[in-house]
């Protein structure tokens, strides 16, 4: 027999925007019921970009919700936290007023924001299976799952929101006819390797002739590599030998090697979906949109949405006004696309200014131009 229950809002996704906006909602005396495919532990435990902008680590605060980035290390480009090295050679970057972000390992995020909400009373349902909207353009959406033991349930909502990913099932309640896609393809990928070494510093970016690479630290015994490689390059291609020959080669003196525990090569690219609500369903994080990791902006973009949507929701059950929630995929999308074009720069701008044979010398003379224009001048 299916178990019928009702609440406010379903997020569906436990990840950091489902989670950050259960949060907000949580805050906001907004009843919320967070679905999670996966168990706790494989949420608490995935490995994923690790950076957030002084923006979004502001926002967290004004919040309440400072304590989840308590002990993340603060990236402040001017110091040696973020060290640029340009064919082997450290170079300063330019200064500031909004460098102080957070280095913080999503995974961590994810599990202190998870901690949290079940403190304060949230509820969060990992391990539910076979999610199903129904009814998204009426006045009352109702989304279908499993649990772990298989029994059925039926949560009847005002709104649904979205944060399941880019492979998720929210996305797909929308009609095809409704939903646009927009994409950039840089035309390269990296390699991503995750290694059992500490990153000290937290993070170092490398411009090179042989290509872009970076270290970014993953907690305090883990740590994920970032080669630049062509589109065609396969896992099978890169031993554990190369892997830390080239990062070398790349940073200009040689690396301390370590376990390597995966290898992916993933292409660059841009994705934006458009708009971002259908009837009661808002979409959010990367159910919404993909930005390229070069940005490290992706948590970041995660929490705009977040706090766009839990004001809107705040703001139609307190108040009966449903200007925000129709303002909601414009507001969203003005900004996502704000820094969608930061990050297209900051992307051609530190691989296009290394290795020529991707887009020729005379886009390299450029980017190196440009890349000039964010670093002190060479001692």
């Amino acid at each position: 027999m299916t178990k019928n229950e009702n609440t406010t809002v379903v997020v569906v996704g436990g990840g950091v925007a489902g989670l950050t906006l259960a949060n907000f909602l949580l805050r906001g005396g907004i009843g919320c019921t967070v679905l999670e495919k996966h168990s706790r532990d494989h949420v608490e435990n995935r490995q994923r970009a690790g950076s957030l902008d002084a923006r979004g680590v502001r926002l967290l605060r004004e919040w309440g919700l400072g304590e989840v980035v308590e002990g993340s290390t603060s990236h402040d480009t001017a110091d040696a936290g973020m060290p640029l090295l340009i064919d082997g050679k450290k170079r300063l970057w330019k200064t500031g007023e909004d460098d102080d972000g957070a280095f913080c390992p999503q995974q961590i995020l994810v599990r202190n924001l998870i901690a949290v909400f079940l403190r304060d009373g949230g509820d969060l349902r990992f391990e539910a299976e076979d999610v199903a909207l129904e009814g998204i353009d009426t006045e009352r959406p109702v989304v279908r799952y499993r649990d772990a033991a298989g029994a059925p349930h039926a949560l009847g909502c005002a709104f649904v929101a979205g944060a399941d990913g880019y492979q998720g099932v929210s996305r797909t309640a929308v009609p095809a006819d409704v939903l646009t896609c927009d994409t950039h393809e840089f035309g390269y990928a990296w390699l991503t390797v995750m290694a059992g070494v500490p990153a000290d510093p937290p993070a170092v970016l490398a411009v090179h002739s042989r290509g872009f690479a970076a270290r970014i630290t993953r907690g305090p015994a883990a740590s994920r590599l970032y080669l630049q490689c062509p589109l065609t390059d396969g896992v099978d291609e890169w031993p554990d030998e190369r892997v830390w020959r080239e990062l070398g080669t790349r940073f200009g003196e040689p690396v301390v090697p370590g376990p390597i525990t995966s290898k992916q090569v993933v292409p660059l690219r841009g994705v934006v979906f458009s708009p971002m609500r259908h009837g009661r369903l808002y979409l959010l994080g990367d159910a919404a949109h993909l930005i390229s990791p070069m940005s490290a902006e992706g948590m970041s973009l995660a929490l705009h949405d977040a706090e766009v949507l839990a004001r809107a929701v705040t703001r139609q059950v307190e108040k009966d006004d449903a200007s925000l929630l129709d303002s909601y995929s414009g507001t969203c999308l003005s900004h996502t696309w704000e820094r969608q074009a930061a990050a297209v720069w900051m992307t051609e701008t530190m691989h296009d200014s290394g290795d020529a044979s991707y887009e020729g010398e005379f886009r390299r003379q450029i980017a190196r131009k440009n890349l000039e224009s964010m670093v002190e001048p060479e001692r």
